[in-house]
């Protein structure tokens, strides 16, 4: 699943293509896919609306039109294109599930192999984050909400794994697999360490981490590990970077031990118990 360098990525890609463009025409072809309305209904609603607006929250892509607040999250596969045409190809067509015309007779389209993804769309707010599709999203991980006394807060009476509290988007969004691996590695902390015995210093190491970690790969258009990509086939490079995620049996860069593969929550977890302090 995307996290939140990737999902900045696309929204990057889209505002550069869609700034101040209208939509013309919609045919959604997934009823799901709309995930508060009917799909029908959405279809009406985005047609003739002009992007103006661009924001990431977490996972969450926002896009501010005419009088529409329009949200994504893509989920495991999700994927927009921007194209002249819409493709011919069978294999590929299958799996683009909504189409919206442009002004400047390019399509958007949205694809998904697994169908997963999810839309979402509301009267304009003054404030997107008042929205009920953020209802239980806690702050952006690259926010100032995101704080060392903020964490420290949410995790006091957590019995869970230091890991299994970083996923969980109600306390902070953005953060996935990859990124809780290498966050509490530069933390020096044992992802199985319990969330309550962490303290105030062991928080700001953690969102100090994340911040860097994140804006880093932010720069890097993201990690490309399976699937991973936007645009006309654009990727990231920051899997280049990352010191422990899937390096078991490597030695690590910091203290010469060998990076462990655990399970942490039923996830595949990647640690240097050699240099990661478990509490």
């Amino acid at each position: 699943m995307p996290e939140a360098p990737e999902v900045q990525n696309v929204l990057n890609y889209l505002q550069e293509q869609l700034q101040n463009h209208k939509i013309t025409s919609v045919e959604i072809s997934h009823p799901k896919l709309s995930g508060n309305m009917d799909y029908h209904e959405m279809e009406k609603k985005l047609t003739n609306q002009t992007f103006h607006k661009f924001f990431r929250h977490g996972k969450y892509l926002v896009f501010e039109l005419d009088d529409l607040d329009w949200i994504s999250h893509l989920r495991m596969e999700g994927k927009f294109l921007i194209e002249d045409k819409i493709p011919e190809d069978p294999k590929i067509n299958k799996h683009i599930h909504a189409k919206f015309h442009l002004d400047n007779g390019k399509w958007l389209l949205y694809m998904d192999t697994r169908k997963f993804g999810r839309m979402q769309v509301y009267p304009r707010a003054e404030d997107y984050y008042s929205l009920p599709a953020f209802d239980k999203v806690g702050p952006d991980v690259l926010s100032d909400q995101f704080n060392a006394k903020y964490l420290h807060n949410k995790l006091k009476n957590r019995k869970c794994a230091i890991k299994t509290s970083l996923l969980n988007q109600s306390i902070v969004a953005g953060i996935g697999n990859i990124y809780a691996d290498e966050i509490l590695f530069d933390a020096g902390l044992d992802p199985r360490s319990i969330s309550s015995h962490l303290d105030l210093e062991d928080c700001k190491k953690i969102v100090d981490a994340a911040k860097q970690i994140l804006s880093e790969s932010v720069k890097s258009g993201g990690t490309t590990i399976r699937s991973f990509e936007y645009g006309n086939h654009l990727s990231g490079t920051y899997q280049d970077s990352l010191k422990v995620h899937q390096k078991a049996e490597e030695i690590c860069s910091r203290c010469h031990g060998t990076i462990e593969k655990v399970i942490v929550n039923q996830r595949s977890t990647y640690v240097c118990p050699a240099c990661q302090i478990r509490k």
